[in-house]
Parts: C-alpha cells; structure tokens; sequence
C-alpha cells in the first residue's frame, strides 16, 4: 500500500488520496463521523479507540477541520452511495408482518 506523508505528523493519504492515521486502516472521515453521529470529545474518541493517542486523535480532527469541505462531500458522497442500497419501506417481509397485524 502506498502512503503519501502530509504535514500533519500522523496523517498520511492511502493510495485512493484518502487521509488515514499512519500506522492505522483508521481513516480521518471515520473518526469524524463518529465524533459528529455520538458527539464524541477527542477524550471519548480515545476512550473508544485505545489504540490511537491524543495526538493522533487530534491531528486527525486537525486535518479535517482544514480540509472540511473536500472530507464533507467524500463524506455525503459515500451516505447517498449507501442509502442507493437501503431497501425501500416496502419489502416482502414487512408487507407479510403487517398483514400480520405485527407492523
């Protein structure tokens, strides 16, 4: 895997271009969204990732806030691409419990 160093001292960028905390698989965009879906503080963050430091917690929020808009739109990017896969409200199984009385 090709890594390409960046400023920030614990972000390189993958080989698709894609920030990710050296020594890790973690991406920057996966960090974030956790910290904004569970209002996590980079201490929480931490608590949940043990593996990583403070510092690297930090670079990484670091190195979104200064790329914001570029992480934001591979971040929507990547929701309108899973929520093509999301089923629609009608399925076979809900129609079955629903006529169940069940839905």
């Amino acid at each position: 895997m090709a890594l390409t160093v960046t400023k920030y001292e614990h972000i390189t960028l993958d080989e698709k271009g894609l920030p990710v905390i050296t020594g890790t698989t973690l991406k920057v965009i996966e960090l974030v969204v956790e910290k904004a879906a569970y209002g996590w503080s980079p201490e929480e963050l931490h608590f949940q990732h043990p593996y990583l430091t403070l510092g690297q917690i930090h670079s990484a929020l670091s190195y979104y806030y200064d790329h914001e808009e570029e992480l934001s739109n591979e971040i929507d990017r990547r929701l309108k691409n899973v929520q093509q896969y999301r089923p629609s409200g009608k399925t076979p199984l809900r129609e079955r419990l629903h006529d169940l009385g069940l839905l």
